[in-house]
């Protein structure tokens, strides 16, 4: 696959912008470790041994009896009883974290929501569930939510801003109105009411959401198909025959995700913070999901507990702050005046001695 010296450029220009550099990095890797939450935080072993006996409670569930239990239900692996028999009979690996993001502590000493110390890194909250296992949840969830978002507000930005640009006239007039109409409305309160008739969900917050985050892509797709459709090439293209819908592929298109590309970022982080703002006023996932609103519900609910605050508003921070400066990068990076140019040294001419 060759690359186009175009894009080196712009590719050499978002890593000399070392701040957007390093903060795709440290998201990506974040992001990365975040798919694999089951392997880090989780109240089940990852593999164990039990009399002679090979066992995997990551993927499949035993009964108790399995582990000379007595009740044929599922295993909790907690239990001290139960952890008492897997060490005089065999062993286990447990993750990093022997928490998941719903599991409750039964075995603590202290009333919850309880400090930090060695068994709960980040505390617990008000329901003695770990901290730190619904943060690494909460991300991989608020991330999810955020790509598919941002990559249907792609799709439905792009194609109605470029059939608004490249045909113009009464479907570009009627389209416009449309938009400004659609985008008018007061986005929250409408997610609010919705979410007050039916249970609100994963997927249904992204429908619901889905219907007005594609609004701010339109404008910038239509002013640069519009830009783009009295140009040259496109002229010679619809003059020797090709269909529209090619024209619209092939032509115009590339040069429209140039401006597009820089904007998405800028979503991205729009639609964690919507999602977050739903999930602290009590309207946007289930209760028990992993959600760094309710996080920060928390900690305004139990102001005595300082640490659910301030792992809410560090986690958020973090994130967003990440993202704001991969945008910036991307930004700059597309943008041909801010790329930065090797100074010309300016020689001063010698002067020869006399004499």
């Amino acid at each position: 696959m060759t690359v186009s010296p175009i894009t080196r450029r712009r590719l050499a220009a978002f890593r000399a912008n070392r701040r957007a550099y390093m903060s795709l990095w440290l998201f990506g890797v974040l992001f990365l470790l975040s798919l694999f939450a089951e392997l880090i935080a989780n109240d089940k072993p990852i593999v164990m041994q039990y009399d002679g006996n090979w066992y995997v409670p990551l993927l499949i569930d035993y009964p108790e009896t399995e582990f000379d239990g007595f009740l044929p239900t599922r295993t909790d692996y907690l239990d001290p009883f139960i952890q008492e028999q897997i060490r005089d009979h065999g062993w286990a690996l447990w993750p990093l974290i022997p928490f998941s993001y719903q599991t409750l502590d039964m075995h603590m000493t202290r009333p919850s929501p309880a400090p930090p110390d060695s068994r709960h890194w980040l505390g617990t909250d008000d329901q003695g569930r770990d901290v730190l296992a619904r943060v690494i949840y909460g991300f991989r969830l608020s991330v999810a939510f955020a790509l598919v978002l941002t990559a249907g507000s792609l799709v439905m930005g792009v194609l109605f801003g470029g059939i608004q640009g490249y045909f113009g006239g009464k479907i570009d007039l009627i389209g416009q109105r449309v938009t400004e109409i659609w985008s008018g409305l007061p986005v929250l309160f409408l997610l609010i009411i919705l979410a007050s008739f039916v249970q609100p969900g994963f997927w249904w917050l992204l429908g619901i959401m889905l219907l007005f985050s594609w609004l701010g892509l339109v404008d910038i797709v239509r002013a640069e198909f519009l830009r783009a459709r009295n140009l040259e090439y496109v002229r010679a293209a619809k003059a020797m025959g090709l269909p529209s819908r090619l024209i619209m592929w092939r032509h115009v298109l590339p040069n429209a995700m140039v401006a597009t590309l820089t904007f998405i970022p800028f979503i991205f982080t729009g639609a964690i913070g919507t999602l977050t703002a739903l999930d602290f006023l009590g309207f946007g996932l289930p209760p028990g999901a992993p959600s760094l609103g309710e996080l920060a519900a928390q900690g305004k609910n139990n102001l005595h507990a300082p640490w659910l605050g301030i792992t809410a508003f560090m986690t958020l921070a973090i994130m967003l702050s990440l993202l704001v400066f991969i945008g910036e990068g991307l930004r700059d990076a597309f943008d041909p005046r801010h790329v930065k140019q090797r100074p010309a040294q300016a020689t001063a001419p010698q002067e020869t001695p006399h004499g």
